[in-house]
């Protein structure tokens, strides 16, 4: 499914606030600003801003408008809240991002399999192993399961970009929901091979589990952190 336009003015606005074009505690251009900027309705302007206000980047203001609340942090962070690719959140902590496969093969899911991922035994699944680096840090480690009747024709190459953007621009598929676990659990020979662990022993582990618009699962994620750049971030409101 296409990007709708107020998708496109939120994430051209949140890229704004992220590289500080607006400015913390600054308020954005007006309503009316905003929609002679974009060339849009008002209430696509306000569903952008609806976007920003849910992911903690803005505040709405009564009579006042809309103000920057956002502010970068020093450490890496990723985001609860959000379903964000690897490549997104590297472009929002300003660093350079660089993904290396480790394997991609293909897998039909067994009972073993299906228990751990939730895929239906008999599936058929790439499995790839993904090493993510930040400004050349080797920081996440990934154990990819895409189901194959979804992600149709998914390559390495493919995998080495980002995965997600294929979902979106070449297949149109929506990403909707994740469900999501975060554990902290003991390193593994991979983990110890390839993490650059130190003195470390242990990882931030998000395990989730990923689906599109028509409600079908096609994905089962494990990402393992180091810990010294592990920063998850949420935003929360207080509901009265």
């Amino acid at each position: 499914m296409p990007k709708t336009k107020y998708d496109k003015i939120y994430y051209d606005m949140k890229q704004k606030i992220e590289t500080q074009e607006y400015e913390f505690q600054d308020l954005l251009p007006s309503e009316h600003m905003l929609i002679e900027q974009y060339h849009c309705s008002r209430n696509t302007i306000r569903r952008a801003i609806a976007e920003l206000v849910k992911d903690g980047y803005v505040q709405t203001l009564q009579g006042k408008g809309v103000r920057n609340i956002f502010q970068p942090v020093s450490q890496n962070s990723f985001t609860l809240g959000g379903i964000e690719s690897f490549k997104e959140s590297a472009i929002r902590n300003n660093k350079k991002g660089i993904t290396k496969i480790l394997l991609f093969t293909e897998l039909i899911v067994d009972e073993k399999l299906s228990k751990k991922t939730g895929f239906n035994i008999g599936n058929e699944v790439y499995y790839i192993q993904r090493l993510h680096y930040m400004d050349n840090k080797p920081l996440i480690l990934n154990h990819n399961y895409f189901l194959k009747d979804v992600v149709k024709g998914l390559t390495p190459e493919i995998a080495e970009q980002s995965i997600y953007e294929y979902l979106e621009q070449t297949l149109h598929i929506s990403i909707v929901t994740s469900k999501r676990k975060m554990t902290v659990e003991k390193m593994t020979q991979i983990d110890e091979k390839y993490l650059e662990l130190g003195d470390y022993n242990c990882l931030a582990v998000i395990t989730s589990q990923t689906y599109d618009g028509n409600g079908v699962m096609f994905e089962f994620t494990q990402s393992r952190h180091r810990p010294d750049y592990f920063c998850f971030q949420d935003n929360a409101t207080r509901k009265l």
